[in-house]
């Protein structure tokens, strides 16, 4: 109960004001000539004067001023009454003289007569005395009636918070701003949680579930979520630091990151250690980690876990194990899981195997889906697949996409190719690329190429390289025949198959590398193939390095082709091999190309090995001649 519940009432019937700036002397000058009227029979100066010795706490000179005053009918003296002897612990009595007020028509005592019905779970006379209050415009008694229909899930509740919050009370915007936030996330525009590097829990602190509510925008037309940070911006505006957290979230989604920070500062230095958290995290993104890892510090000094997590990784990425493993433990005593979890990765990129498994399990055991991924990777490396497979399943269960490739992968390597299908399909669906390129070779089998070339785009566009490959490759198929071009001729304008391996040549893959090398040597762009092919053969490309060495041959540069005919035949390449044995032969190395051509029967094709093997007998006649 509050001390001097009846402030509304006093200042609102004039009976007792105290204008800013008012010194002390001029207070008890107002006493004096309050207590004089009062002792000549004055019942409004009675009811004054108790009212100001309650407020200064001198409980036992206001009590007979208050009788008298309510004793002659003064209602708001029975309110004050009942204040004092609430604070006297005479509860019971002053709900009596609370009842005689809001009888005869004060709202802050029905406010105070509803509270204290509740206080004692009658909630019918809580609700009755409340609504009173509340109808007769009780900023208190309207935030009290709403926070009785909320506990007990009426809808009504929100109508009484933006009562409330109409007439300034930062408890019920808050509150009024947090079901609109609810309701927006029902609808498809809350905000979404954001993950650090080492699964640290997501710092948007304005997520929430739908809940039910008399419209969306209160009759504005605005939305709930535009609606919400309004109600926001009001109760942070009067100091509410929750509040101040979420409008700083809202903002920092939509890019305003100053004016985030701003607010995110405001509710940290007000002692909330989620804002210094994310705070933190703002300036790290912003490159001041020093200025981070002091807000890092004083969250989690507060006993937030998102903080200790945030630090740990911070001195993880400087190599400070043994104090970044004390912030990951300051996080689990937080009660965050994922202090278990990142403990587990540390041990694991120390190499230390046994304490990363425990690590992982204790996460995996609280619920850590990540960490169950994790456990089940760890376990497929040391061969024990039957113990990987359980986890796989419960983190894919618990929504790990990552987990559901995986379970793919591992039914996949049984030959279980309907079972690692489902679990491909439910990771693509969650965006996982590599997942998609799976799918989508599948369906190339089957034969379906619109679907196949529906999860090729996505695999594609998620950066998978061999996605982008895979899709240029079947939109390659079905495009007409280009007509050839000569060396050194205008080039035509790319077609969307070449910007796909265009694309998964840039990403290292070494048979688009060659592919946009005889595209660009198609249409004429002679230095473009040239690049193309380099690429693809410094990487390793045998295809490559053998088209490399035919541009350079034709371009008169014979030496260096066989050069890097002579990688592409170490690597394999039988055509690569016959030009070595060509090459040798017109130089008269006769012993060399017979060598090579010999190569050329082993390595090529029928058609390759064919030739190779009339020069070859060719050149062992040329020799045993």
């Amino acid at each position: 109960m509050d001390v001097m519940g009846d402030k509304a009432t006093l200042f609102e019937t004039g009976r007792f004001v105290q204008p800013s700036g008012r010194d002390e002397a001029g207070e008890a000058a107002e006493e004096v000539r309050q207590r004089l009227a009062a002792e000549a029979g004055d019942v409004e100066a009675m009811s004054v004067l108790g009212a100001m010795l309650l407020r200064r706490g001198d409980l036992d000179g206001a009590e007979p001023q208050l009788r008298a005053a309510t004793a002659a009918g003064d209602r708001a003296a029975a309110n004050n009454l009942g204040v004092l002897l609430h604070q006297r612990g005479y509860a019971e009595e002053a709900a009596g003289w609370w009842r005689v007020a809001a009888v005869a028509g004060s709202a802050a005592a029905a406010h105070a007569l509803g509270r204290h019905h509740r206080e004692r779970g009658d909630e019918p006379a809580a609700e009755y005395w409340l609504r009173q209050a509340a109808e007769q415009g009780h900023v208190l008694g309207a935030y009290a009636l709403a926070d009785l229909l909320e506990h007990r899930g009426d809808d009504g509740a929100e109508h009484w918070l933006r009562s409330a919050a109409e007439r300034g009370h930062r408890e019920a915007a808050y509150r009024l701003a947090r079901i609109l936030d609810r309701r927006a996330a029902g609808e498809g525009s809350g905000t979404a949680g954001r993950a650090g590097r080492r699964g640290q829990a997501a710092r948007d602190a304005a997520a929430g579930a739908p809940s039910a509510g008399d419209g969306a925008d209160g009759g504005s037309g605005r939305s709930a979520a535009e609606e919400a940070e309004q109600w926001y911006r009001q109760a942070a505006a009067r100091g509410h630091r929750r509040a101040a957290l979420h409008l700083g979230a809202i903002l920092e989604k939509r890019g305003r990151l100053k004016e985030a920070g701003r607010w995110y500062l405001t509710s940290a230095k007000d002692g909330e250690p989620r804002a210094a958290c994310a705070l933190g995290f703002l300036l790290r993104d912003a490159g001041d980690t020093e200025s981070a890892a002091v807000w890092w510090l004083r969250a989690a000094q507060e006993g937030d876990g998102n903080a200790a997590n945030a630090l740990g990784a911070l001195h993880a990425e400087r190599g400070e194990h043994q104090t970044a493993e004390r912030w990951y433990r300051a996080a689990m005593d937080a009660g965050d899981d994922n202090g278990a979890y990142n403990l587990g990765l540390l041990c694991a990129e120390q190499g230390r195997t046994t304490q990363a498994e425990q690590w992982y399990r204790r996460a995996a055991y609280a619920g850590h889906r990540e960490a169950a991924n994790a456990l089940a990777v760890l376990l497929l490396q040391v061969g024990d697949a039957a113990g990987a497979e359980p986890w796989f399943s419960k983190a894919a269960e618990a929504g790990s996409v990552d987990a559901a490739f995986n379970l793919g992968i591992l039914y996949a390597g049984r030959g279980e190719d309907a079972n690692a299908l489902r679990w491909y399909e439910r990771a693509a669906a969650a965006g996982h690329a590599e997942a998609a390129l799976q799918v989508g070779m599948a369906r190339l089998r089957e034969g379906d190429e619109p679907a196949a070339e529906r999860h090729l785009r996505c695999a594609a566009g998620g950066g998978s390289a061999e996605g982008a490959y895979r899709l240029a490759t079947l939109l390659d198929a079905r495009r007409p025949p280009q007509p050839a071009h000569e060396l050194g001729e205008t080039a035509h304008e790319k077609t969307e198959c070449e910007e796909w391996y265009e694309r998964a040549a840039s990403q290292g893959h070494r048979r688009a590398q060659v592919r946009v090398g005889m595209l660009a040597a198609t249409r004429g762009d002679v230095v473009e193939a040239a690049r193309w092919y380099r690429r693809a053969a410094e990487a390793g490309s045998r295809n490559g390095a053998f088209n490399l060495g035919l541009l350079l041959a034709r371009e008169g540069s014979e030496p260096e082709a066989a050069l890097w005919w002579t990688k592409a035949a170490d690597a394999g390449h039988g055509r690569a091999a016959l030009r070595l044995a060509l090459v040798y032969a017109r130089r008269g190395e006769l012993a060399e190309g017979q060598r090579w051509a010999d190569r050329a029967v082993t390595l090529g094709s029928p058609e390759v090995a064919e030739r190779a093997a009339r020069l070859r007998d060719a050149l062992r006649q040329e020799l045993s001649a």
